[in-house]
C-alpha cells in the first residue's frame, strides 16, 4: 500500500509544471508539505460555519466541499459518491467521517500560510545575481490541506488515498 508520502509525490508528478524535477525534489517537497499540514492540525481549532446543500457532482467534476466567507459549503450529493466509491474499493470511512475531514480540507486552505509554506519548500523560480524570487510549488497546498484533514477528522483512510480512487488512479 502506498504512504501518504509515496500518493503526494504522484501528485506533484502529476502536475504539469512538475514533469522534469527528480524524484528527490518531488520527495523533499511532498515530505515538507505533509510536515506542514501535520503542524497545522496540532494548532487550535477554528470555528467555521457549515452548511449542506446539493449541487457538487457535475458531468466532469466532483466538489465536496468550498469555502467562502468564513462558511464552507459541504456537497452532500458529493459525500453520497464518496462514500460509495471508498467502498467500492474496500476502504471503510462514514459519511460523517468524510463530511468532517471535507470541513477540516476547507478549514486548512483558509488558514494555511502559502507564503510560509514557500519559505519552507525553498523553490526558486528565479535568480539575478544576488537576488532570489521565491516560487510556488504547485500542488504543495493540496498536500498540506488533505494532510490536515486526515489529522483532524480521524478518517481510517487517508485522503490522498480517497482522492487517489476519486481520479481513478487506484
Amino acid at each position: 500500500m502506498n504512504t501518504d508520502l509515496d500518493l503526494a509525490v504522484d501528485l506533484l508528478r502529476a502536475t504539469p509544471t512538475h514533469e522534469n524535477r527528480s524524484e528527490d525534489q518531488l520527495r523533499e517537497w511532498a515530505a515538507i508539505a505533509l510536515a506542514y499540514g501535520d503542524e497545522l492540525a496540532a494548532g487550535t481549532d477554528e470555528d467555521v460555519h457549515v452548511v449542506e446543500r446539493e449541487g457538487g457532482v457535475r458531468r466532469d467534476e466532483i466538489l465536496v466541499a468550498e469555502h467562502h466567507g468564513g462558511t464552507v459549503t459541504v456537497y452532500t450529493d458529493s459525500l453520497t459518491r464518496l462514500a460509495k466509491l471508498a467502498a467500492e474499493h474496500g476502504y471503510q470511512v462514514s459519511r460523517e467521517a468524510l463530511r468532517k475531514a471535507a470541513v477540516a480540507h476547507e478549514t486548512a486552505h483558509h488558514c494555511l500560510d502559502v507564503r510560509e509554506l514557500n519559505r519552507r519548500l525553498g523553490h526558486t523560480a528565479l535568480r539575478l545575481g544576488p537576488f532570489r524570487v521565491r516560487g510556488h510549488v504547485a500542488g504543495a497546498e493540496e498536500i498540506a490541506a488533505h494532510r490536515f484533514a486526515h489529522r483532524r477528522s480521524g478518517l481510517s483512510v487517508s485522503p490522498l488515498l480517497l482522492t487517489t480512487a476519486l481520479a481513478g488512479g487506484n
